[in-house]
């Protein structure tokens, strides 16, 4: 059972006892249309620890999901620098693995077995009876083993972001990347993956950055939360969140923090809050103007 009191100290000392397995260095990201270039995101910086679960969280167009695929390795910055384990990000590698919103990327002829599989083979990354051991350990760990041969048309919605996330996982990578990946799921299945998420990080600790608009979302996957201006994209704080979880949904804490993670993307003067209220609390809150 994700235990957040447990995680505070073990993130807390892991974060000191090494420098951050990613780092992006005052990264510009652009697009280019035919008639224009278009700002994504402005010199933002941040660097993610082992272990940790890193969520960029902001309104939509603030350039959260550019920023993961420039860490994938799918969109050069305009300026600044990624780097990975101290080597700078050129272009895509099965270091890093990225589970997307939409779910039909499982080949429908391939059995959920096979689909998990299939990214080991392709890349060479182990032969077909180790790959097949592997997938079915991930499966395991995601609570499909007994689905290993059914195929993606006969299961739902959570089940399928299960098998990716199981796919992702079966290839080892130093950091899983997911760009909104329960987004398209109904709120009780949203809730579960969530869930499910959150103990099987427990139980394998893998290195997370994540990308949503929910700010009840980012507080409970995230243990540090990167927060983002409406575009183009500059980093208004940055938030230690290990302290929530499922659990904490509906407390009077967890709701003031996300009033004010509110007025910190959306209030363009900066107001104080009024006096009624306490100051906020946020634990570690560092601010970029």
């Amino acid at each position: 059972m994700h235990n957040p009191a447990a995680e505070t100290a073990s993130v807390s000392a892991t974060a000191q006892a090494s420098s951050p397995l990613l780092q992006v260095n005052r990264v510009s990201l652009q697009y280019r249309t035919a008639s224009a270039v278009v700002q994504a995101t402005h010199e933002v910086s941040f660097g993610v620890h082992p272990a940790d679960r890193f969520v960029l969280l902001g309104p939509s167009g603030c350039g959260k999901s550019s920023l993961l695929k420039s860490v994938a390795g799918f969109l050069p910055p305009a300026s600044g620098e990624i780097r990975l384990d101290g080597q700078a990000v050129r272009h895509p590698g099965p270091d890093r693995i990225v589970v997307f919103q939409e779910f039909d990327q499982l080949p429908p002829w391939k059995t959920v077995l096979a689909n998990v599989m299939f990214p080991l083979l392709a890349s060479k990354t182990l032969k077909k009876r180790e790959a097949a051991e592997r997938a079915r350990h991930y499966l395991d760990k995601v609570g499909l083993a007994r689905f290993a041969d059914a195929y993606p048309h006969t299961l739902s919605g959570g089940m399928k972001a299960r098998v990716a996330i199981a796919r992702a996982l079966a290839m080892q990578p130093k950091m899983l990347l997911m760009d909104e990946p329960f987004a398209a799921l109904d709120a009780l299945t949203r809730r579960k993956m969530q869930e499910e998420l959150l103990a099987l990080w427990d139980e394998v600790r893998f290195t997370l950055l994540f990308v949503t608009h929910s700010i009840e979302e980012a507080l409970v996957v995230g243990n540090r939360i990167l927060l983002l201006s409406p575009h183009p994209g500059r980093v208004r704080a940055e938030i230690n969140s290990h302290q929530y979880d499922l659990s904490s949904l509906g407390g009077a804490g967890f709701q003031q923090t996300a009033q004010r993670i509110h007025r910190l993307l959306f209030d363009e003067g900066g107001a104080p809050p009024a006096a009624a209220e306490p100051p906020i609390n946020f634990g570690d809150v560092r601010f970029s103007y």
